[in-house]
């Protein structure tokens, strides 16, 4: 009877309920518990699962270059990662309120971790969110103008409430790449959260890119209302 029932609930794509009806079994309290209170159980562990499931959905699809988490971010204020700043984006309120973080430092320092937990913190909290490492932005961007999906690769972006862009400044941004870097910037402008980390500190930013003028018109975007975080210290690579 309990493999037909577990069965049957798998069949109706309700896994938390066939989870629960069979640790209930196997703990010998399905005969102890009423209707009312089995159901309930049922349901929660359902709820439970699904929820699991999305957000570990949603971290897959992110793409996240590191396991990191807000929990084991190493704050500290000489560091250049204050406690109480940390908190505060670990609630989310930058991505609601379509904000800018920029992280910069020198290599090693962990940018790109700290950028990652943001991500993963994100993702937890059912944000749609995106990782590119600045070459792979790039080769992205190429690849799509090449094929023509150019226009469903922007709505892509502009779906996720939160994009991550690893080591800006890497690469020269020229012709079209330059182009389409701005539109990324102009979709999420006070609209979508943004976080961009880099080795250059932002007064070098205009260099990155081949065109005065869009590297006018991206950096003051990217420079309104963000927040910034300069990292320093030693590498945490010789440390780890």
């Amino acid at each position: 009877m309990t493999d037909e029932t577990v069965r049957a609930l798998h069949g109706l794509k309700l896994p938390g309920m066939a989870g629960c009806w069979t640790s209930l079994e196997e703990t010998h309290r399905l005969d102890k518990l009423s209707l009312r209170d089995g159901m309930q159980l049922m349901l929660q562990h359902e709820r439970d699962t699904r929820q699991a499931n999305r957000i570990a959905r949603l971290i897959r699809n992110a793409g996240l270059r590191l396991k990191a988490t807000m929990e084991e971010l190493e704050t500290d204020t000489t560091r250049g990662i204050p406690a109480a700043d940390a908190a505060d984006l670990a609630t989310g309120g930058y991505i609601r309120d379509g904000r800018t973080i920029i992280i910069c430092g020198p290599t090693g320092t962990g940018k790109s971790y700290f950028a990652c937990a943001l991500g993963e913190r994100a993702c937890r909290q059912g944000v749609k969110t995106l990782y590119f490492t600045m070459n792979t932005l790039i080769e992205n961007l190429r690849l799509v103008r090449l094929e023509g999906r150019e226009a469903n690769f922007f709505r892509k972006l502009s779906d996720h409430e939160l994009v991550i862009i690893d080591d800006f400044g890497m690469v020269r941004l020229e012709g079209q790449t330059q182009h389409d870097f701005e539109q990324i910037i102009d979709d999420r402008y006070n609209r979508k959260a943004l976080i961009l980390t880099s080795q250059l500190p932002v007064t070098d930013w205009y260099g990155v890119f081949q065109s005065e003028l869009i590297a006018e018109a991206c950096l003051d975007r990217i420079a309104h209302k963000s927040k910034r975080f300069l990292l320093s210290g030693e590498s945490l690579r010789k440390k780890y």
